[in-house]
């Protein structure tokens, strides 16, 4: 498989008062296309730290990040934003939905700014995929916590992203929806081919990644 993303000397620091705080140090990182990678550690370790990087939402103190062979760490921050847009696809553990918006607005939004055809039909379409034709017009508040994630997966894969950073995906889901929830990514990760990159407190969640990165102390052990 070729690579996707590449991480050289990845290092990120964030100055605090007069304190100097290095949150990861020297990381060097290959995802090849189609993997599934799971990222674990403990809390504060620089797992979040490392899935903004990825995105392109932090720029790192020093290194270079490239994605498809194209360095995105020299990119100005409209560049990056527009292959973010394109080809990366993020879910959060607090889903990020627009409270005011439907269900099906929410996911079309996304397809509306990359100018897509029919962008209601397509995320309807998604929507279904994912059990949820039955909430098509229902608000974030009338959804449960399962499905609004189910909902939020659905905006990050509209575009049919290369790549999927999900953080801490099922971190605020009880067991059963958590399954549900990890089901839905890997069977949509294998049937499309994206490469998915998968920050988790959980074990079995971790395990069913073809490969596990563990960080202690901002370094990759």
């Amino acid at each position: 498989m070729s690579t996707l993303l590449k991480l050289k000397k990845i290092n990120l620091k964030y100055q605090t008062g007069k304190d100097n705080i290095s949150v990861l140090k020297n990381i060097d990182l290959i995802i090849k296309k189609k993997e599934t990678v799971s990222v674990v550690g403990e809390s504060g370790s620089g797992k979040t730290s490392l899935i903004m990087l990825i995105g392109g939402l932090e720029r790192p103190t020093s290194g270079k990040i490239f994605f498809q062979k194209q360095e995105i760490t020299s990119l100005k921050e409209d560049e990056v934003s527009e292959i973010r847009k394109k080809n990366i696809g993020i879910i959060f553990q607090s889903f990020y939905l627009i409270p005011n918006y439907s269900a099906v607005e929410n996911v079309a939004l996304t397809l509306e700014l990359n100018k897509f055809k029919n962008p209601e039909k397509e995320a309807k379409l998604l929507l279904e995929r994912f059990g949820l034709k039955h909430r098509f017009n229902n608000l974030p508040s009338q959804l449960s916590g399962g499905e609004q994630q189910r909902v939020a997966i659905a905006r990050a894969i509209a575009m049919k992203p290369d790549l999927i950073l999900a953080d801490e995906p099922t971190g605020n889901l009880d067991t059963e929806n958590s399954l549900m929830i990890s089901d839905i990514l890997f069977k949509y990760v294998k049937e499309e081919g994206s490469s998915l990159i998968m920050v988790t407190h959980d074990p079995k969640l971790a395990n069913k990644a073809k490969r596990k990165i563990k960080i202690k102390d901002g370094k990759i052990k």
